[in-house]
């Protein structure tokens, strides 16, 4: 039973406490979809609703649904000449109509009861995981080129964790609370910020587009949205999931934007309490600095939380079980086409390993599909998300045939004539600390330095000091003492670090998600601290003895 404290919709006068039951939530099944299974059946329905079509998305502030005259198109990565959704981007006056309306909202949503909020979570979890499981799955996967397995570990699973585990750690704060003295009440109340919450969201998870949005949300906060433009689909529907399950008007709005008009508009609000941010370095850098250069104007210091990638690492010691090896980097190196901020994309391998574990690798890199998720469910990965990832990736393919230092193992072809597509490509380079080893592609680039297996402790020095990210990495090793010496060389490598494992994968609740240095500030999203990132605690105390007298007893 969870001993709980006076809810923030409360009188602080006169606390009592009161029972209610424990929270019991665990991770959400991973549908398999295999042939013949009702979820397959049921997909493949959802996937023939949405095919071809073209879906409209207005920005919707409050209950109004908005249209302006900036028109966008979100395409399918894999078959571009399909326009998935006609959407509007919101403009400056409209961002901060949007602003003023959170905030005249604000008041009431923080005093409602923190059960009552968390309840919208719960209900949004049974309605994605059930009768909209479907069609959130398929919206991710024609708007985002994922693979069936992809689109369910992230817009089901992932989704469905990160509303009911943070609704439950939300209700679970309530509990702790400050002592008791004699005579006196000391109570803590999670207000939400004063203010209202920016949420910046990613195209390649449409889980993280609802956490960014809904966790604040469930704090107490009022949120603007702005949802990816290549994720935008998806991310509507789930939109709409909250709205249908009681989310009141005015508490997300939900606003498409070009992201220097919507981060100069919030930046430039008094009204500004927090960012929650996941995307790249330098848009993060920017609205950090616009922030900075703007603290005068705020009546607090916004919370700025971010998430911004990395250049993770496969560290691989002459000990390691060489199968292990293969089959996780192929799937963190490729799945989903690289562009998971945890994706491995540098690989370091002992010389008297490197001829096994690279037959293994090329073995496998023939049999892998690269083609359209929903018509072929045997792809292993699809198209990358559009012609800027597409283009940026071509010119490290460039950088990688025209280098003396590298070597193009396999792979290395692409084509945008249909789709977004670039071939699964392995790298070999003579040179660790070529640009290719340090700074993030977000594709499907794997690049692999051999290593003397005798210098391998020079080598975790070297992945230590080579990028500036610190998001992801892993150890393969069976020696006992070559695994505590990495994980004390790398310490600060990595904000997920990984024994014997892929460096993908982090499962809400179980391995909460996260890293420092360039890539990001480390909040751990999925566990049960990141609530408490949304909130500005008030701390009661409440005396039932009346102060007889002024001075104290050694005055005589």
């Amino acid at each position: 039973m969870l001993r709980v404290r006076a809810t923030l919709g409360q009188s602080w006068r006169g606390f009592k406490t009161f029972q209610c039951a424990a929270v019991h939530v665990k991770n959400e099944p991973i549908l398999g979809f295999n042939e013949g299974s009702p979820e397959r059946a049921e997909l493949l329905k959802a996937l023939e609703d949405v095919k071809g079509k073209t879906e409209e998305i207005p920005c919707v502030v409050g209950d109004e649904h908005v249209w302006t005259k900036d028109i966008r198109y979100q395409l399918s990565p894999f078959n571009h000449s399909h326009k998935v959704a006609k959407f509007c981007y919101a403009d400056k006056e409209l961002i901060n109509k949007a602003i003023l309306a959170s905030v005249g909202a604000r008041r009431e949503w923080d005093l409602k009861p923190v059960q009552d909020r968390a309840q919208i979570l719960f209900k949004a979890a049974d309605v994605i995981g059930g009768p909209k499981r479907a069609e959130i799955l398929a919206k991710t996967m024609i708007g985002q080129a994922k693979t069936v397995v992809q689109a369910e570990i992230d817009a089901a699973a992932e989704l469905i964790d990160f509303f009911r585990f943070n609704a439950k750690h939300a209700i679970e704060l309530e509990d702790q609370q400050p002592l008791d003295a004699e005579g006196s009440t000391n109570t803590m109340l999670y207000r939400g910020l004063e203010g209202f919450v920016a949420a910046v969201a990613p195209f390649n998870f449409t889980a993280i587009g609802g956490n960014l949005a809904g966790t604040p949300a469930v704090m107490g906060n009022v949120v603007l949205w702005k949802p990816s433009d290549t994720a935008m689909s998806a991310s509507y529907a789930v939109y709409k999931v909250l709205r249908e399950c009681g989310l009141p008007p005015n508490i997300i709005q939900f606003l498409p934007a070009d992201g220097p008009v919507f981060g100069d508009a919030i930046t430039s609000s008094e009204h500004l309490a927090g960012i929650n941010f996941t995307g790249s370095v330098p848009t993060f850098k920017r609205l950090w600095k616009q922030v900075a250069q703007n603290l005068d104007i705020y009546r607090n210091f916004p919370r700025v939380g971010g998430e911004c990638g990395g250049k993770n690492f496969h560290f691989v010691h002459k000990t390691a079980d060489v199968e292990s090896v293969v089959n996780g980097t192929i799937r963190s190196a490729f799945e989903y086409g690289g562009q998971k901020c945890s994706a491995c994309s540098r690989m370091y391998v002992p010389d008297t390993l490197w001829a096994q574990i690279k037959d293994g690798l090329l073995a496998i890199h023939k049999q892998i599909k690269l083609g359209d998720p929903v018509e072929d469910f045997s792809t292993f990965f699809s198209a990358v998300i559009d012609d800027k990832s597409f283009g940026r990736i071509k010119k490290w393919l460039d950088h990688a045939k025209s280098s003396p230092n590298l070597t193009v193992v396999a792979g290395g072809n692409c084509d945008d004539s249909k789709g977004y597509y670039v071939e699964p490509t392995i790298i070999q380079t003579k040179d660790p600390r070529d640009p290719i080893m340090n700074e993030e592609i977000f594709g499907p680039v794997l690049s692999v330095y051999v290593y003397p297996e005798n210098d391998y402790k020079d080598v975790l020095q070297l992945i230590d000091s080579t990028s500036p990210y610190a998001l992801t990495g892993a150890v393969y090793a069976q020696d006992k003492n070559v695994i505590h010496e990495a994980a004390k060389t790398l310490r600060n490598a990595a904000g997920n670090y990984y024994v014997n494992d892929k460096s993908t994968g982090s499962i809400v609740a179980q391995q909460p998600f996260g890293g420092a240095r360039a890539s990001g500030t480390n909040d751990k999203p999925g566990g049960q601290h990141y609530v408490l990132r949304w909130t500005s605690p008030q701390v009661v105390k409440e005396t039932h003895v009346p102060l007889k007298e002024w001075k104290y007893p050694y005055m005589g």
